[in-house]
């Protein structure tokens, strides 16, 4: 059932201190066109329009900075007015980085998983003013690894595109199925936020 989003969202969003690039904008709005069409990608731009950002898929600029609250309120009016659920997100962070030209950059030289989590800061800083990313731990042998994400607490809905995201990542290295739970996260009470890979 489609929702509303109030002026004071918006505008909570848009207090949102940093930046992120315009590719990671323009990935949301690619995948809102792909799952509902050009009537839910117009749906997307006409509400956040009209809450007073003028946005258009067309004209977002891959490597230009934007106010980093637009991306969260993206997502929000995709689960407000889109009714995206959690496999929805889920499936949000897996398209991104298949479609991101600095991710595919990054991945023609990544031939271990080693280097992906001795990369993970580099590549994070590429896509953000703001929060930091680190590897806590990384056991080839087990076969897992724990990201952490500090100082970057957008939105619960977020936490579950990323929870796609980066075992994609990890997945467009080894080629082999990998698992994601966030076992940390701000939302629910903790410090941070920290994903848990295994494959």
């Amino acid at each position: 059932m489609e929702q509303k989003i109030s002026k004071e969202e918006f505008d909570e969003f848009m207090k949102i201190k940093g930046e992120v690039r315009g590719m990671s904008l323009k990935n949301i709005a690619a995948f809102v066109l792909k799952e509902r069409g050009k009537e839910g990608l117009k749906k997307l731009e006409d509400t956040i329009t009209r809450l007073g950002y003028p946005l258009k898929y067309r004209k977002i600029r891959a490597m230009t900075f934007y106010p980093l609250g637009l991306e969260p309120l993206m997502m929000v009016v995709a689960k407000k007015v889109l009714n995206f659920n959690k496999e929805d997100f889920r499936n949000l962070g897996e398209f991104s980085p298949k479609t991101a030209i600095i991710i595919r950059l990054f991945l023609q030289y990544f031939l271990s998983v080693r280097k992906v989590a001795e990369s993970v800061t580099e590549m994070w800083k590429k896509y953000y003013t703001v929060g930091n990313i680190e590897t806590v731990e990384l056991n080839e042998e087990k076969r897992y690894m724990i990201l952490r994400v500090t100082d970057f607490n957008l939105h619960p809905v977020h936490c579950q595109v990323l929870e796609g995201y980066f075992p994609t990542v990890i997945q467009m290295v080894i080629n082999t199925k990998v698992h994601c739970e966030e076992t940390k996260c701000f939302f629910r009470g903790d410090d941070y936020h920290e994903y848990l890979m295994k494959w």
